[in-house]
C-alpha cells in the first residue's frame, strides 16, 4: 500500500545543501525528519521552510557518527511517522591538512561523521525499509572521492568510501526494491565555500569548465531524481553535478 505522504530522513540537514534538499523534498511532497548535530537555529530555519512548502517536520539532534546517535535518530522517526521511505547521507565535515601533518583526531572524526555514520543510518535505514520493501538511499559523496585533492586524504578517502558502500549495498538490496545512489557534488556555493580565501576561490573555478560553482538546489534536484518512484531501476551509480570537474 502506497503511503499518502512519503517520509525523508536528512543528515546533516540544517544548513547548506542539507537545506536546499529538505526544501526541494518537502515542495515534491515528503515529509521530512531533519537531523542536525548542533546548530538548533538553523534547523528550525530550515524547518520552518519546510512547512511552508507543506511538509510535516521534525527535527532530531544527534551525532551520527556514534551508534547511539543513529539509533536515537531512528527511533525518533519510528516514533513519529512509522516508516522510512527515503534516506540521504549529507552529514560531513572536513578537517583538511597535509597527511604528514594531520593528526589522528583529525582522520578519526572526518571518517567518523562523513562514512561511519553513513553506515550506521543505511543499516537503520534498511532494516525499516526492507520490512516494507520498498526505500531510497542517496549517499552524499563528492568530486573528491572520485578525483582527489591535495590537503583533503582523510576527506577525499571517506568521500571514496561512500561510493564503495553506495555500490556495494545497492547489490544487497536491489532485490527489496531498495535502491542506492550517490551524488558526487563539485564546488557548491555554501557557507563553507564563501568562507575560502579568494586566491582559492580562483583556483577552483579555474578547474571547473562550466565557470561557476554550483547553486545548493541544483544538488538537491539530483537527490530528488534519486528519490523518485520511477527512479526504481537505477541503482549503484554516481551523478556527478560538478560543472564538469570529472570529466
Amino acid at each position: 500500500m502506497v503511503p499518502d505522504r512519503r517520509v525523508a530522513v536528512v543528515t546533516g540537514g540544517s544548513r547548506g545543501i542539507g537545506r536546499a534538499v529538505c526544501v526541494r523534498l518537502a515542495k515534491a511532497g515528503y515529509d521530512i525528519c531533519l537531523n542536525y548535530a548542533g546548530n538548533a537555529a538553523a534547523a528550525e530555519e530550515t524547518a520552518a521552510l519546510c512547512r511552508e512548502a507543506g511538509a510535516q517536520v521534525l527535527t532530531v539532534q544527534a551525532d551520527v557518527s556514534s551508534t547511539q546517535g543513529c539509533t536515537d535518530l531512528f527511533d525518533a522517526v519510528k516514533k513519529q511517522f512509522g516508516r522510512v521511505d527515503v534516506l540521504v547521507n549529507n552529514a560531513g565535515i572536513t578537517r583538511d591538512g597535509l597527511l604528514l601533518r594531520m593528526s589522528e583526531a583529525d582522520y578519526d572524526a572526518v571518517l567518523g561523521t562523513n562514512l561511519k555514520g553513513a553506515v550506521f543510518c543505511c543499516k537503520a535505514a534498511s532494516r525499516m525499509m526492507m520490512h516494507q520493501r520498498y526505500g531510497r538511499i542517496i549517499n552524499m559523496t563528492s568530486v573528491v572521492g572520485l578525483r582527489g585533492n591535495a590537503g583533503q586524504v582523510n576527506y577525499a578517502a571517506s568521500k571514496a568510501g561512500l561510493i564503495g558502500l553506495t555500490k556495494s549495498l545497492a547489490k544487497e538490496l536491489a532485490s527489496r526494491n531498495i535502491t542506492v545512489n550517490a551524488v558526487a557534488p563539485g564546488f557548491v556555493g555554501t557557507e563553507m565555500t564563501a568562507a575560502m580565501p579568494e586566491a582559492a576561490r580562483t583556483a577552483a573555478l579555474a578547474t571547473i569548465p562550466a565557470g561557476r560553482m554550483a547553486d545548493p538546489d541544483e544538488i538537491a534536484r539530483a537527490v530528488e531524481f534519486f528519490a523518485a518512484e520511477g527512479s526504481s531501476y537505477i541503482t549503484g551509480q554516481v551523478l556527478c553535478v560538478d560543472g564538469g570537474m570529472a570529466v
